[in-house]
């Protein structure tokens, strides 16, 4: 079942006094449950598109739809993690993670209660009242990602968010995400820059053109998980994604 419909969605922007086009005919159908990621050249849009799926920018045309819902703006329903730690540093870990529910005026108990559950699921619960810049990177991104779930989102939205990390922390959250995926069972809608994370991750990879940002190839994933990185299944489909990323970067 389709949770998220992208249809005939493009993107203008305005640089320079020129018309530059981002986005060019986008048709995609993400279901529910299910882990998707995008990847393509620098500039192609990746990020743009997931914030119109945020409702933090408007495509010039076509429509993005939530559970039947036209997105016209940001919502609950949509949790938003992005590449940088977008953590308050004058709050502590729990009231960080807390900030959504105080604004929907939740209880100062009850919200309490909930971010203790979901600061707990990604290990940090002997942490709350720690400050961020007591964190490692690492933790900073378990406490964004607590943060964003805690609302309980439909679809929870990931711009590059480990893309910061050293490359053993950032294999260790990919594995610890998977973790909180299976548990929470949320669409995610995942950018990436790196073949190997789509792959490790992913139950479908969008390869996405040089600007204008299209579809170039949806990629199924029938791989169970944990994923072995480097077996013979892992490989082939990297190839065939590297294969796909070096034509458009030719032609770009």
């Amino acid at each position: 079942m389709a949770l998220l419909e992208i249809k005939g969605l493009n993107k203008l922007f305005w640089a320079d006094g020129k018309e530059m086009e981002v986005l060019r005919e986008i048709n995609l159908s993400i279901r529910e449950n299910e882990f998707i990621c995008f990847i393509g050249p620098s500039g192609c849009g990746k990020t743009t598109l997931l914030r119109i799926i945020a409702g933090l920018e408007e495509p010039t045309s076509g429509t993005v739809s939530l559970a039947g819902d036209l997105i016209t703006g940001p919502g609950p329903e949509r949790g938003m993690v992005f590449q940088e730690y977008s953590l308050f540093p004058w709050r502590t870990v729990l009231d960080n993670i807390a900030f959504g529910l105080e604004l929907k005026g939740v209880p100062a108990d009850e919200r309490r209660t909930q971010s203790r559950q979901y600061l707990k699921m990604v290990g940090l619960e002997r942490f709350e009242a720690r400050y961020p810049h007591e964190l490692s990177g690492g933790m900073k991104q378990r406490v964004a990602i607590a943060r964003a779930l805690v609302n309980d989102p439909k679809a929870l939205l990931m711009d590059e968010p480990f893309g910061a990390l050293d490359a053993q922390t950032r294999n260790l959250m990919q594995s610890e995400l998977l973790r909180i995926w299976e548990e929470e069972k949320k669409t995610v809608v995942f950018v990436t820059h790196s073949v190997d994370e789509a792959i490790f991750l992913a139950d479908r990879i969008v390869i996405m053109s040089a600007r204008p940002g299209r579809v170039k190839d949806v990629i199924e994933i029938p791989l169970p998980r944990p994923r072995n990185r480097t077996s013979s299944e892992v490989n082939k489909i990297r190839d065939r994604i590297l294969c796909d990323l070096r034509s458009e970067i030719v032609t770009s």
